[in-house]
This record gives structure tokens, sequence and C-alpha cells, in this order.
């Protein structure tokens, strides 16, 4: 449902891999905002929180999100979010959301079914706000329910996939160039180098490079990006294949080295999540 998740689009989350979940249960996410309100209001109190004496106090609202999953054996995606009013709004006005965060599993049923019974599988966390509230947050959930969080971060060979994926994908409106940007090491001073290609360029390549409509190997992904490179180099005399790619943005998505995603067309959602599931669960493994 587009209208449900829409407000997940267009905001940069940081990733996260979670292990699984010792006795949680999704009938209980009413006691666990409440549990969660009073440890922020905690470590508010020891001055671990952003912007003490500004917000009145915060509150907690945990729900379900059962639209996001791959299949009806994947537990509902799970919402937490932060919201607080300002002393200087009025007392009637609306609170507003300052923190969002959100466990998900799409498509990794295989995963879960090698867990017990007593473990909630939710492999993949999303965070947008303050680093802070994330600490927090994650500090309860770890201390509750017995799990660690890990950033997760994706790989220049992970990258090289997203960006062929998402270029072999449809996009009726908002198309945009592909842009890959690349780090060039062993310099004094940081350097990036941002290489942009028209979208209906990029989708004419994939097609002349990719043998079967709907699936991808290696090889394909390799071809693709060793053209690309190829088309740079005659340009410009420089070899990004001695660089590090480290962001890759598309019509689809785009995403960082550091694990920083952006989510943009919503069609494709699940889609996306699907892989960073995947990429969740191979760092638990």
């Amino acid at each position: 449902d587009s209208q449900k998740t829409a407000f997940l689009l267009r905001k940069q989350w940081t990733l996260y891999s979670v292990t699984p979940l010792y006795r949680f249960s999704d009938a209980h996410l009413r006691d666990y905002a409440r549990l969660l309100s009073a440890f922020i209001a905690a470590e508010k109190q020891k001055g671990l929180a952003v912007e003490i004496g500004v917000e009145l106090g915060i509150k907690v609202a945990i729900s379900s999100l059962p639209d996001l999953r791959g299949s009806d054996r994947d537990q509902a995606a799970i919402l937490v979010q932060l919201s607080s009013r300002s002393p200087a709004s009025p007392k009637n006005s609306e609170e507003k959301v300052i923190w969002s965060g959100w466990f998900c599993s799409v498509s990794g049923d295989d995963f879960s079914e090698n867990v017990p019974e007593d473990f909630t599988c939710l492999p993949l966390f999303l965070a947008n706000g303050a680093e802070s509230y994330t600490s927090i947050v994650g500090s309860w959930f770890q201390k509750t329910f017995d799990c660690c969080f890990r950033r997760l971060a994706i790989s220049p060979l992970n990258l090289s996939w997203m960006a062929a994926m998402w270029t072999g994908c449809k996009v009726d409106k908002n198309v945009s160039a592909m842009e890959l940007v690349f780090s060039v090491p062993h310099l004094p001073q940081p350097l990036d180098i941002s290489y942009a290609i028209h979208p209906e360029d990029a989708k004419a390549l994939w097609d002349t490079v990719q043998k079967t409509p709907g699936e991808i190997t290696q090889e394909e992904v390799d071809v693709f990006m060793d053209c690309l490179y190829s088309h740079f180099h005659r340009h410009f005399k420089i070899r990004l294949s001695a660089t590090k790619l480290v962001k890759v943005s598309t019509a689809i998505a785009s995403a960082h080295c550091d694990g920083i995603i952006k989510f943009l067309q919503s069609q494709y959602l699940t889609g996306v999540l699907m892989l960073l599931t995947e990429l969740a669960i191979s760092q638990i493994q």
C-alpha cells in the first residue's frame, strides 16, 4: 500500500543488522511503547539525549506495518516513532515526529525457519533522526529482547549490483540520471569522482548485457561496470577500476557504502528491502 508507506520515501535511512529478538510479541506493542517512553525519560535525566530542555516530553508510538513483507511467512514490519511538541507551540498543536526507526524482514523466511520459536526475526533496522535517539532506542531493544545492533555497510560489489539492478527497472516518472560516486584512495586530501549517465543510455547498455530478463549474474554486472569504466577512461583518461565505488544513485533509490539508503519509488520498495534484508542476514550469520 503506497499510501501507508509514502512517509518512508525520500528520507535518509541509516541501516543496521539486528540479531533475532527473544520473546518479542507484536501483541504487546503498546506495553513496549510505554516502557520505552519511561526508558527515554530516564536517559534524558542523565543528559544523554539531544536538545535537553527544548522538548516538553517525548511520546513513543510502536505500530505494525503488515504491508512491508515479502511473503505471508515474513514477520510484519515494526515501526517506532518518537514525537514531541516544542514549548513555543500551542497546547493543541500536533506533535512533531523527531525520530523514526523500523524493523523489517522482506523474504527473510529462510533465515527465520532455522531460529527457535521464542525468537522473532526482523534482521533489518532502518533509522532516521538524531543518532542519540537511535542509540537510546537500540539500547532498550538490546536490553529487553537480548538482541544486538550493528551498522550495516554496503560493499562496492553490492553497490555495483544495485546499479545494474536498478538501471534495469522501468520507471514512468521522475526519471533521473544514474550517478556513480567513486573515492580515490591514497591521497592527502579526500577526492571523489562523480559519474552521471543518462538513464536511457544506462538502460540501453544494460539491455545489451543482460542475457536472461529477470535474472542477473555476477558476470553481467561485471561487464556492465567495465563498459562504464571504459567509456569514462576513453573521455577522461582516468581508470575508475583503481578507485572505490562509494555511492549509487538512480531513479529507484540511492545507496552509500556507509549504510545510508534513500527510497525514491514506492513500487520498488519491497524489492530494495529484499536485497537489504539479504545483506543484513549475511552479516548476522
